[in-house]
């Protein structure tokens, strides 16, 4: 069930981004398209940043910042090449969470003494390029390492 409802959220997105324009549009009418967020995180000059996060299922986790004025400045979908390569080695998993929003998966390996985080995402226009983003965490939550690859759940077996 909750599958089929991230599937319907993420189909009626492309409709909600269009009825918004930054500037104008305010954080009710945000609210009132893509909901509750999955977090808000403290913006730069009082601004706001709300999560709205696509994962499992999805390809997409939106940062939708509302400034001071309350009204929507910006729209993104975070979970791209670009951002993936600002992580770097010994950043904190705060600030991670905060850049890609909540992951689709967490899995902690207790011998190796990390925790992995994946997104999944799009790299290019087509859905059959769909990938898994993993980035690695030490036992104090410090970037360790990031990788890429293939989607496994689009592999023939």
């Amino acid at each position: 069930m909750a599958l089929l409802a991230a599937f319907t959220l993420a189909a009626c997105d492309p409709q909600a981004i269009s009825e918004l324009e930054e500037g104008v549009s305010t954080e009710a009418d945000v609210r009132e398209r893509f909901g509750t967020p999955e977090a808000i995180w403290d913006g730069p000059d009082g601004a706001q940043i709300y999560e709205y996060n696509r994962q499992p299922a999805g390809h997409v986790n939106y940062m939708i910042t509302i400034g001071a004025d309350g009204k929507m400045a910006a729209l993104r979908q975070v979970l791209r090449p670009e951002n993936f390569a600002r992580i770097e080695v010994g950043m904190p998993m705060e600030a991670v969470r905060q850049m890609l929003g909540k992951p689709m998966k967490i899995t902690p390996y207790e011998l190796k003494r990390e925790t992995h985080y994946d997104w999944r995402y799009l790299d290019g226009p087509n859905t059959s390029d769909s990938r898994i983003f993993t980035v690695v965490f030490d036992r104090d939550f410090k970037v360790l390492s990031t990788g890429s690859v293939i989607d496994p759940d689009l592999q023939p077996n």
